[in-house]
């Protein structure tokens, strides 16, 4: 038989988690009105309407609440990150490859205020900010670096630096994500992008 405590205490916590979660996404649009620094913490106790002593039992600060936001965009964009499955009855590499830049590109256009923020104002924010970014930036560019080995040693790709070849396919990444998802308005054709830039990384430009 269930105890009336444990359920009390499992409501007051499913509550808490309620209340923490509505403050974040609050917090997400006001970062994205106002910017990482022109945001207070004023700003972000209207927006939630909680008292301002709710608000630091869950943040202790706008960095706190910032860092949270961005800790739970790097955790979708690590498990949009898989090895390269090269098993019998894999899917192609390529094909593999594709998949996984649609599903960086859908994660970061499902957090688009976020992404934005981040692009934007990425030489200014706060140092733990940065080394989160640069962190999972360089998890990334060895996963690619990685991937782009397992393609030359299928013989799929051709011979070359393949921490070199990641950093150009991480810029050109990048800036499909400042124009598309940063810089424009309207919706993105994820698949459509994602096919166009491997495309592009993997014949260049000749005909």
């Amino acid at each position: 038989m269930d105890d009336p405590g444990d359920r009390r205490m499992k409501r007051a916590s499913e509550a808490r988690e309620a209340r923490r979660a509505h403050i974040l996404r609050e917090a997400t649009s006001v970062f994205a009105a106002r910017g990482y620094h022109g945001t207070s913490v004023t700003d972000l106790v209207a927006a939630a309407g909680v008292a301002r002593g709710t608000f630091y039992l869950y943040f202790e600060s706008k960095d706190q609440i910032f860092l949270a936001l961005l800790d739970g965009l790097l955790l979708h964009l690590r498990a949009s990150v898989r090895g390269v499955e090269r098993a019998p009855g894999a899917a192609p590499v390529l094909e593999q490859l594709e998949s996984i830049a649609v599903r960086i590109l859908q994660t970061l256009v499902d957090n688009r205020p976020l992404t934005r923020i981040i692009f934007r104002e990425a030489v200014a924010l706060d140092a733990a900010v940065d080394r989160r970014l640069a962190g999972f930036y360089g998890e990334l560019s060895e996963w690619v670096a990685n991937a782009i080995g397992v393609g030359q040693g299928l013989g799929i790709l051709r011979p070359s630096d393949p921490a070199l070849a990641a950093a150009c396919v991480l810029g050109c990444f990048r800036g499909v994500v400042q124009s598309q998802v940063v810089e424009a308005d309207g919706p993105v054709d994820v698949e459509g992008t994602a096919r166009a830039v491997l495309d592009l990384m993997l014949r260049g430009l000749g005909r």
